[in-house]
């Protein structure tokens, strides 16, 4: 086994690990389970092509869009809330999906339905709900021994975007009013697009190309200042289940691309909360544009990261 680097950069640190993977920090075994490539690809189509556009501007494709996540959810076998909340003349609505006993603690994962503009939103980020529907699936077959919510947010796209029109803001927000101790948040975000080409990968500003990978085949834990050992318990939960690549980066708010997602409405009011990321505009170029499409997904390694959240989950759940 190669050992593992770990970098220092300014306000950030990089670590990198390759196989054979390392048991959880946790030591808790994962139970095996399977995410279905199938599966993963029907619901990434479903949202990218069946209810366009998913923007702020229409509401009403919104809620068709959130009806069939929580028709999902329900099929699953979860208990289903609709928290629909007003914003810019209209309702919209997250859709969470509950598993386990209604304990003190839970972990929260996180992804968003709502697409930029026009665009398809396969990767950004109909690929996170896939995901988190695979995971709901999985959590039916081995149920959790405390509460695991599964949230499908709204809005996260501009105007939305760090206002409290923001989903995961709203249901954040309800959480610590309710004084709801969160164990972990994992904001899914972005996480089908994978490359083996040299170059496919862009280094965020702040980093050295020396010292970040530069080909797109790896999955990013990103979490902030304070919280790596934390970080690095996930990664290893995540290698423990899957081939791929787990690459973390432990920064300060202010580098980058660091809380450009749902995970950042969880860091607002000090919840412990990461990002799990295939790096968004850092490697996929399509972003943000009408190419953003199912097709461009890779599905394979896809189910590995299902797989390895899904991992964490029950090393965080059981520790």
């Amino acid at each position: 086994m190669r050992a593992a680097i770990t970098l220092l950069l300014g306000s950030a640190a990089l670590a990198s690990c390759s196989q054979p993977r390392p048991r959880p920090a946790a030591e808790v075994a994962c139970r095996a389970a399977r995410a279905d490539e199938a599966r993963l690809r029907t619901d990434v189509e479903a949202l990218a092509t069946r209810f366009l556009p998913r923007s702020a501007a229409h509401p009403k494709n919104l809620d068709r869009a959130a009806a069939y996540v929580a028709g999902a959810f329900r099929a699953a076998g979860a208990e289903v809330e609709e928290q629909a909340y007003p914003a810019y003349r209209a309702t919209y609505r997250n859709v969470l999906a509950r598993f386990g006993p209604d304990t003190p603690e839970r972990i929260v994962l996180g992804a968003h339905y709502d697409a930029a503009g026009d665009d398809p939103g396969a990767d950004d980020d109909a690929s996170g709900i896939a995901g988190l529907v695979e995971i709901a699936r999985m959590l039916a077959a081995s149920p959790p021994p405390i509460r695991v919510e599964l949230a499908a947010y709204t809005l996260e796209e501009p105007p939305g975007f760090a206002t409290e029109a923001m989903g995961s803001v709203v249901h954040a927000r309800s959480l610590k009013a309710a004084d709801v101790r969160v164990r972990l948040m994992m904001s899914l975000e972005m996480i089908g697009t994978f490359s083996d080409v040299p170059g496919s990968q862009e280094v965020p500003i702040g980093l050295s190309r020396s010292a970040f990978p530069t080909t797109g085949d790896f999955i990013a834990v990103v979490g902030r200042r304070g919280h790596a050992g934390m970080v690095s318990e996930i990664a290893a939960a995540m290698r423990y289940a899957s081939s791929v690549p787990v690459v973390t980066l432990v920064a300060s708010r202010d580098t980058p691309g660091v809380d450009l997602a749902d995970h950042r409405s969880f860091w607002d009011l000090d919840y412990p909360a990461v990002m799990v990321t295939d790096t968004a505009f850092f490697r996929n170029p399509r972003y943000h544009t009408p190419e953003d499409t199912p097709d461009t997904l890779d599905y394979r390694r896809m189910a590995e990261v299902v797989e390895g959240v899904h991992c964490v989950v029950q090393a965080v759940a059981r520790r």
